[in-house]
């Protein structure tokens, strides 16, 4: 199926869930969770060390915050991709602009927090917001299909994240507050771009199997442009915050198997059954290579404590 036809054929089941998101969703005010009466003037000159802040925070929360951030910060060029894949009129344009004001609040909430409390260098954070921003850089799918089950695939990620990272830096702090109030956005962000999903599977199942298999073969954490992205994905991996064991257990078994049921569809073009083949046989060896990886780890940990 053309991409226009798919888009227009999901326009009502984007309306409905729009109205649905809407009604679930619940106003929140990013200087109510913000601990202000923590902060202090930053003088001229005075370089940032670890020790300027209160909070016990290890290598791994700092990178994950420093990543949940700056993928927050470079909202523009989502909404650039989601605006030109969907169209800005009726329910489309709709959703995306309100996505993009729930998104922006993100940011808000976290670098507010992270400058009070002064968790995290803000010189070395205002030069990664510029260069990834200046940069440009975000995964862009080629088309609608690819697009939906990326952004599936992409919000749930975000949601695990920011929760892991909020239950590392303490139940109950400020810090957790904040990352689960995201997480909780983030979750109905991946209800209503699973949703849709699930329906262009009815719509149209070949091509976004084809897709599926295409997604999930390439997929990555949002991240590119972010300087030394790769070295930070690679702390928040060994940390469990997110790595190949999450993202298999997580999010390929209960979406992908479970909510999509690409085993179960039938009258799959030649292509789709082979791309099933493929995508089925992948899930299958991610499992495989993360639970080796996640035991190593764990037996690493056993050894070094």
């Amino acid at each position: 199926m053309v991409p226009d036809a798919l888009i227009r054929e999901l326009s009502p089941t984007v309306e409905r869930l729009l109205e649905r998101h809407l009604a679930s969703t619940r106003e929140w005010f990013p200087h109510e969770l913000v601990p202000y009466d923590e902060g202090r003037t930053f003088q001229d000159g005075v370089v940032w060390s670890e020790s300027d802040s209160a909070l016990d925070l290890t290598a791994a929360m700092r990178s994950a915050l420093f990543v949940n951030l700056l993928t927050e910060d470079n909202l523009p060029y989502y909404f650039r991709d989601v605006d030109r894949l969907f169209g800005a009129a009726g329910a489309w344009g709709e959703w995306a602009r309100r996505w993009t004001a729930e998104e922006g609040r993100h940011s808000i909430v976290i670098r507010d927090f992270l400058t009070v409390t002064r968790a995290l260098d803000p010189v070395e954070l205002e030069r990664g917001r510029m260069a990834q921003v200046s940069g440009g850089e975000a995964p862009a799918p080629g088309g609608p299909h690819h697009a939906l089950v990326y952004l599936s695939l992409q919000e749930l990620a975000t949601r695990i994240s920011h929760r892991n990272t909020g239950v590392l830096l303490g139940n109950g702090s400020p810090a957790y507050e904040i990352m689960s109030r995201v997480a909780a956005d983030e979750n109905l962000h991946y209800l209503f771009y699973r949703d849709v999903a699930s329906a262009a599977l009815a719509i149209d199942p070949s091509e976004m199997v084809i897709a599926i298999e295409d997604v999930v073969r390439t997929f990555a954490m949002p991240g590119t442009g972010i300087p030394n992205f790769e070295a930070h994905a690679a702390v928040i991996a060994r940390a469990g915050i997110y790595d190949l064991n999450v993202h298999h257990d997580q999010i390929l078994v209960p979406v992908v198997l479970r909510q999509w049921k690409v085993q179960e569809l039938s009258g799959l073009s030649d292509d789709a059954e082979m791309a099933r083949d493929s995508l089925l046989e992948r899930i299958s060896r991610t499992g495989r290579i993360g639970a080796r990886l996640a035991e190593r780890r764990q037996s690493s940990d056993s050894v070094s404590t």
